[in-house]
């Protein structure tokens, strides 16, 4: 399964494509709640979700004094912005 170009929206893209996609970053699907993913670095860990309109990503214990830093990006931006945004890290 080939994906859109990077330059195509999420919301171009099939459910089954976000989740290729993630896969290949290093993410596991949470198998409780199947729209959370979890990816751990070498440095850092977050979560991320599949919300309705937008990917939502949680850096666990990555702020000052040990806080999450929670951040969310709309479907409309293309995934090679959330990429460069998401798997950089905190």
């Amino acid at each position: 399964m080939a994906l859109p170009s990077n330059d195509t929206p999420l919301y171009n893209h099939p459910l089954p494509d976000l989740e290729q996609w993630l896969q290949a970053h290093g993410c596991e699907q949470d198998r409780n709640e199947l729209h959370c993913w979890h990816l751990r670095q070498s440095t850092w860990e977050a979560e991320i979700w599949l919300d309705i309109d937008q990917l939502s990503v949680r850096y666990l214990k990555a702020g000052e004094e040990g806080r999450d830093i929670q951040r969310a990006f709309k479907y409309s931006l293309s995934r090679k912005d959330v990429e460069d945004a998401v798997f950089a890290g905190p």
